[in-house]
């Protein structure tokens, strides 16, 4: 009987030894035993099947990193250290589906519909940490900044995946690196600094003007 692990195993199968997708679904259910009516109780397309292996990658990094003991006292970037090195330590073992399915993407700016529910399971994690994170004051809460946020996170995350496409370090430990560099940055620029000042000093500037007129100056 079919199940979601057993069609994404076999679609993985069939695509790294044909190097495409099955030229329909009756063939792909046929040789792997099912009935295309047991296939669609699943998936209405083999993009869906791909969108599921991606989604799938995350959602198992989170239940895996959310597990551990220390979870609970991590501040968010160290959250989000742990989702980046999780998630690519998981992706090894998938690596050659990985290349497979992100060279045969369309380039361009927007992100491909196969990576839409990763996505969107990505943004849901990187909306609580960094909650989180705003709340204990970690990150500065910036007015209409703060929700652009998940995005850089995202970026990098997007930039790190196609790094680790392109890693050929042993161990993939160009990868880490990256992971490490970029994340700590990305944080770097979450939290307060000099700026947050200078811009609550104009603020301040601008709200009692009229101490200027005042003090004589």
């Amino acid at each position: 009987m079919a199940t979601i692990e057993s069609i994404q195993n076999a679609y993985i199968d069939y695509v790294l030894t044909e190097g495409e997708q099955p030229k329909s679904v009756y063939i792909f259910a046929k040789q792997n035993e099912m009935s295309e009516a047991e296939f669609y109780q699943f998936y209405g397309s083999f993009e869906a099947v791909e969108q599921g292996i991606w989604a799938g990658f995350a959602t198992k990094t989170l239940a895996e990193i959310r597990a551990q003991e220390v979870w609970e006292g991590y501040t968010s970037r160290e959250k989000a250290l742990s989702f980046f090195y999780g998630f690519f330590e998981l992706l090894k073992s998938s690596r050659s589906f990985a290349v497979y399915s992100i060279k045969k993407q369309p380039k361009g700016f927007t992100t491909p519909k196969v990576f839409s529910p990763l996505k969107d399971i990505f943004e849901g994690f990187a909306d609580e940490i960094l909650k989180e994170g705003i709340e204990s004051t970690e990150l500065s809460d910036r007015k209409y900044f703060s929700k652009k946020y998940k995005d850089a996170l995202w970026v990098q995350f997007v930039f790190i995946l196609n790094f680790w496409i392109n890693d050929n370090s042993a161990g993939f430990e160009k990868t880490d690196e990256a992971i490490e560099k970029g994340i700590n940055v990305t944080f770097d620029l979450f939290q307060r600094s000099p700026i947050d000042n200078l811009f609550e000093y104009g603020k301040f500037l601008v709200q009692n003007g009229g101490i200027k007129d005042k003090m004589g100056f």
